[in-house]
């Protein structure tokens, strides 16, 4: 079952079930996985939890654990599905006329007038069922769509889930607040949509940290708080320098074109604006003098406007664990999501147990540890981008850019796990859109391939929508990545639960592309 459907009926039948828990490996299944094992410890819900990577993994797990899986509906329900003919119509015999109109020059008139009149009843009774047929399609897609799972984050949805049954606590909150941010960080959804889940959050947030000023209320050591922040879009820069932070932000780095000399001397003027001296914002955070970090987001705020950055600041969420811990839900993302693809264990489950550990607020440890990773998978794509910008490696298509991460390229094997390599494809083409003078490639989308793996000779296909503040984020390579695939009987394995991308054999490469070219033509 879908995270987006979980409802409240469907708990309630499970609560006296042995569970079969199917994750995904990304950061918002993750949270939804915790606040779900949260609610099952509540209820002593017994359950099996199975990381799954893609469509095979589903279908292993299922195979070994089918004897647990039961129909969690009864017989007599209405699953509420529509029929075919509810939402299709062949429209062969909509305009036919009768076969005996053929005889009509050989019938009396009376007759002829008969016949008439009973063809145009039964026009005038075919146009009233189409309009009654329309109108319940319309009612059936428009249900469809209010529930519809692209751009919902599964953390949200689980939850609802626990707010509906007052079971909901400030560590699910704080969950729900860190999947709906791995949907923005990786540019899941859009701006409004964000902005709009985060003023529902708001609402939880001050309802769970609520503390009236005539109680004693004495902080114990692990206690927990979250609070609505208005922060700087800098990745990590509370636990990095600024200086570094700057350097490998994605928002920084294609407003200040930072991939080129001229970009590097802006960011000197920038921080000259502030008035920021470099033996400040090169020493980590922690250690800056307190009078500047005091001012920091107002004198960063005031300089950026005049560097044409106006939203440097966005609507974001940060929590403090005791006294010492303070975290935003950005960082938390950067961290769980490098834990998930970390190389230097590569193990699929292992990998995804420790990232699920490093959302308890009990493992400080391995979120630190996960923060490490992440600032060094951002220096590597951002080292990555002013390679392909600089070397011109990105290539018009026609209908689409391409680049092709050769083997040999540095950190070329980051880029085969594909949370990293969506998060480096974003980021070349925001940068490559604010680098090139060509009107026409900056609407254009994005294909990017990298190795994946040598011995079975394959590279990892993802396709992304054009880089425009109007965009929807839905994604149509899926469907166009299938067909090329079978129009040019090319030997790729569509595998991943995001159909965008995709496994393709080395050697098909080129037929592939040209059959993509050909289709988006």
């Amino acid at each position: 079952m879908f995270l987006s459907d979980f409802r409240k009926e469907f708990y309630d039948v499970i609560v006296n079930q042995r569970v079969l828990l199917l994750v995904a490996s990304d950061v918002d299944a993750l949270c939804a996985c915790k606040i779900l094992q949260a609610l099952f410890q509540c209820d002593h819900v017994q359950y099996t939890l199975v990381p799954v990577a893609g469509w095979q993994d589903l279908e292993t797990a299922f195979l070994e654990h089918k004897e647990q899986v039961k129909l969690l509906i009864k017989q007599d329900d209405d699953l509420g599905v529509p029929a075919y003919d509810d939402l299709f119509r062949d429209e062969e015999d909509e305009n036919s006329e009768d076969s005996g109109n053929e005889s009509e020059g050989s019938e009396p008139s009376e007759k002829r007038r008969r016949f008439d009149e009973a063809a145009l009843e039964r026009r005038i009774d075919r146009r009233r069922q189409r309009r009654e047929w329309e109108e319940r399609r319309r009612e059936i897609l428009f249900e469809y769509e209010q529930y519809e799972y692209h751009g919902t984050s599964s953390a949200m949805v689980i939850f609802e889930l626990a707010w509906i049954m007052s079971k909901d606590s400030n560590d699910m909150l704080w969950w729900a607040i860190v999947g709906l941010t791995d949907q923005w960080v990786h540019d899941k959804i859009t701006h409004i949509k964000y902005v709009t889940d985060v003023g529902i959050v708001q609402r939880h947030v001050s309802r769970h940290n609520h503390r009236n000023e005539d109680e004693e209320n004495t902080l114990s050591i692990d206690c927990m708080r979250i609070s609505f922040d208005y922060d700087l879009r800098l990745a990590l820069y509370q636990h990095w320098s600024l200086y570094e932070s700057m350097c490998n932000s994605s928002y920084t780095y294609s407003n200040l074109k930072l991939w080129s000399i001229q970009g590097l001397k802006r960011l000197q003027e920038f921080l000259a604006d502030m008035g920021l001296p470099l033996k400040e914002v090169r020493q980590k955070f922690n250690s800056m003098d307190m009078s500047l970090k005091e001012n920091l987001q107002e004198m960063i705020e005031e300089s950026a406007n005049k560097f044409g950055m106006k939203d440097i600041r966005m609507q974001t969420f940060s929590v403090h664990f005791g006294f010492k811990n303070k975290f935003l839900a950005s960082d938390v993302v950067y961290s769980a999501a490098s834990l998930l693809e970390n190389l230097e264990k590569d193990n699929g489950n292992e990998n995804f147990i420790e990232a699920l550990d490093s959302l308890s607020r009990s493992n400080p440890d391995k979120l630190q540890q996960g923060l490490e990773l992440a600032k060094q998978q951002l220096r590597a794509i951002h080292q990555t981008v002013a390679s392909c910008i600089c070397t011109n490696l990105i290539v018009s298509q026609g209908p689409f850019l391409y680049c092709y991460l050769q083997e040999g390229t540095p950190d070329v094997k980051i880029y085969s796990k594909p949370i990293c390599l969506k998060l480096l494809c974003k980021h070349l083409l925001k940068c490559f859109v604010r680098s090139t003078k060509n009107k026409r490639c900056k609407v254009l989308p994005l294909v990017i391939a990298a190795p994946m793996d040598l011995e079975k000779g394959t590279v990892i296909v993802i396709g992304i929508p054009p880089e425009t503040e109007s965009s929807d984020k839905k994604n149509f390579f899926g469907k166009a990545f299938e067909k090329a695939a079978e129009n040019t009987s090319s030997r790729t394995l569509h595998d991943h639960f995001d159909t965008s991308i995709i496994e393709l054999k080395t050697e098909d490469r080129s037929k592939f592309l040209d059959a993509l070219i050909s289709l988006l033509s």
